[in-house]
């Protein structure tokens, strides 16, 4: 999952000429979207690239502390977006009202859920991620997404960017790897999840300019994962 925080069309353009064949999904950063000019232009484009593109899940957050999530789910479909992000990662809402969501969002879209908090004074036990990752999967999610913002240094992740190691392996013993997006937008993280879960570890928050540096990583052309697959 690549993250846009405000590519014009001429740059999406160039994006896709070189990485479109390693991106799977395209996330319009937190509230980018709202901000965007030719934002009906740019969302075709990716479109027309058969790549999913969604707003980011801070946007979702906007209009339903305001009250307005019929209003949330008209741009979805002015738009014709297939993907949706859920996330409750800037308010506070009960597990259960969010679970409510995804079920109701579920009708119209296929929807992602982000788990984890954007603050890095909350730290969340890993019990509670598996407990609230399973219920969001359970409730309809497609995929879950491991909370680390676009700066990989919250969540998932200590302050240093360092991976928190003990509670990606918890998850794991609970929750199925194919269901979970990990953000990790610097390349350190990356390579630790590429050598310990594999070539084909889903991976999000990617800068559109670390597609294909990523995908040397996952295929051992680079020099911090060439002896891994040797």
């Amino acid at each position: 999952m690549v993250m846009d925080k405000g590519l014009s069309l001429r740059e999406v353009e160039d994006f896709l000429s070189v990485a479109s064949s390693y991106t799977d999904l395209v996330k319009l950063g937190f509230g980018t979207s709202y901000v965007t000019p030719n934002l009906k232009e740019k969302i075709k484009l990716y479109q027309q690239a058969e790549i999913p593109v969604y707003f980011g899940g801070t946007l979702f957050e906007a209009f339903v502390i305001r009250g307005q999530l019929d209003e949330y789910i008209k741009i979805l479909e002015k738009y014709k977006l297939t993907h949706c992000e859920i996330s409750d990662g800037s308010i506070e809402i009960t597990q259960e009202q969010k679970c409510k969501y995804i079920k109701q969002l579920s009708k119209y879209v296929t929807v992602l859920s982000e788990v984890g908090s954007k603050d890095a004074e909350k730290i969340i036990p890993p019990y509670k991620w598996i407990e609230m990752m399973q219920a969001e999967i359970d409730a309809g999610v497609w995929k879950v997404i491991a909370e680390a913002r676009e700066s990989g240094n919250v969540g998932i992740f200590r302050g240093t960017g360092e991976v928190r190691s003990g509670l990606v392996e918890e998850i794991l013993t609970k929750v199925p790897q194919e269901k979970i997006i990990w953000e990790s937008p610097q390349k350190s993280q990356q390579v630790w999840f590429i050598k310990l879960y594999g070539a084909n570890v889903n991976l999000g928050n990617i800068a559109p300019n670390e597609v294909i540096p990523l995908e040397t990583l996952r295929l051992g052309l680079r020099g911090d994962s060439f002896n891994f697959f040797l």
